[in-house]
């Protein structure tokens, strides 16, 4: 195996366990604490996975990224459920599968770009449908305007900030497997 394709599926992997990590936690949280949460949640839990959402698609390009991408939204409702987030993890899951898929098709339009660009870029309307849908499926109508507009500002700029994060952690993490292998 060379050394990409490790860095790769060690990465795949880290990047997994924050995704769900983050989704549980930002759906138990909101159960526990009510709307006022997502907002917080959106910054550092959602903007999390927007961001993780981007990475995993050039790792897992090819067949095998929709199954992968929807058996993780899946993963990460159902580990929902066990902590007591029943309804706030069924709307997480259609708001994810909903602007996951928009985020994807945008992701993927941006090709050539540089990954900031094609990362940040997609985020802005993955974001946004995911701040409309959420709300509105977890609270009900009417839409709660403030937090849906305080969630989209807060996954954006999240999202902004892990890539900052990530990006750090896989130049760091490429350059010691580097240096062990010489």
């Amino acid at each position: 195996m060379q050394l990409t394709d490790r860095i790769n599926l060690n990465l795949s992997n880290i990047l997994v366990a924050g995704y769900l990590l983050a989704i549980v936690t930002a759906n138990y949280l909101v159960t526990t604490y009510g709307p006022w949460i997502s907002v917080y949640n959106a910054f550092f839990f959602i903007g999390l996975n927007i961001t993780t959402r981007d990475y995993l698609h050039s790792i897992w390009q090819g067949a095998r990224l929709k199954r992968n991408m929807f058996l993780l939204i899946a993963t990460g409702s159902i580990l929902s459920v066990f902590f007591n987030a029943g309804w706030i993890a069924f709307a997480s899951f259609v708001a994810f599968a909903a602007s996951e898929g928009l985020d994807a098709i945008v992701y993927h339009q941006l090709g050539d770009y540089p990954r900031w660009f094609k990362v940040n870029g997609s985020n802005l309307p993955s974001a946004l449908l995911d701040s409309i849908l959420f709300p509105l499926i977890a609270f009900g109508w009417p839409l709660l305007w403030y937090i849906s507009l305080g969630q989209f500002g807060a996954k954006v700029l999240g999202g902004a900030v892990w890539f900052v994060i990530i990006q750090g952690l896989i130049w760091s993490y490429s350059q010691v497997k580097e240096r062990k292998l010489l």
